[in-house]
């Protein structure tokens, strides 16, 4: 049994970054064409690009603020002009800021962080999803992280992007099943990234003590549950908010 995209289109937002990178290579390797999104980094989307590029893989670049609807639906149209509209779209982008207590943290990061979580999904939702339905298949997956649960001091702004992603994303699992369509979440814990390789940082033991499988997972663990996703494998799974953080965080029923 293998994961067997060919045929599909992916589009992934914040693939020039750590975890994307590997989320486009993953889904590229199991057949799919490949939409490489980037906000600023240019250069890191155009070297992704090249790498993926082969006589059996289309990739291209798109640029976007994905929390701009404008920017949405001309990359909307990019992708559709020149791989075709997405059967799989994979909202991985966020914005970075200073974690503070909450107290302190600048309002400016709450709404950094609703935009780049809540509307970021809202908005790939309105634009990509109408093709899936006319389809009647597609898969929507957004990167959650172990920290919804966590709620521990310092993540409160990320926190709220990330739950309120989360009613949103829940929703729309409700409205566009009927369609074939499957929405759901990878939630990673600390992540092992080429930023930890070249840093030499991939050992944290006051973290990975407490993980039940002892270790950090590491970007490929993340974009294997992607691919999975995104497969015709998890068919019948839908509203999954799924973590690969090996049980740090384990949600109960």
């Amino acid at each position: 049994m293998q994961i067997n995209l060919e045929g599909k289109v992916a589009l992934v937002t914040g693939a020039s970054g750590d975890l994307g990178r590997v989320m486009a290579r993953t889904l590229a390797a199991c057949g799919a064409d490949v939409a490489i999104h980037f906000h600023s980094n240019q250069s890191q989307a155009e070297a992704l690009r090249a790498e993926l590029s082969t006589p059996s893989t289309r990739a291209i670049i798109v640029q976007a603020d994905v929390a701009c609807q404008s920017d949405v639906l001309k990359m909307r149209d990019a992708v559709g002009s020149t791989l075709g509209a997405p059967d799989i779209v994979v909202n991985n982008a966020v914005s970075q800021y200073d974690w503070q207590t909450i107290l302190n943290q600048p309002i400016e990061d709450y709404e950094g962080q609703f935009r780049s979580n809540v509307l970021h999904n809202v908005l790939m939702a309105q634009a990509f999803v109408p093709a899936m339905i006319e389809k009647n298949w597609g898969r929507v997956i957004a990167i959650s992280t172990e920290c919804a649960m966590q709620c521990a001091p310092t993540q409160g702004a990320y926190v709220s992007g990330k739950r309120g992603m989360d009613g949103v994303l829940r929703t729309l699992a409700r409205e566009v099943g009927g369609n074939g369509i499957t929405v759901n979440q990878v939630a990673p814990g600390w992540t092992i990234s080429d930023r930890d390789r070249e840093a030499g940082s991939e050992i944290q033991p006051g973290y990975s003590d407490n993980v039940p499988l002892k270790r950090r997972g590491d970007d490929q663990d993340i974009a294997n549950a992607v691919a999975w996703l995104a497969s015709d494998l998890a068919g019948f799974v839908t509203g999954a908010w799924l973590p690969v953080c090996g049980g740090n965080v384990m949600p109960t029923i």
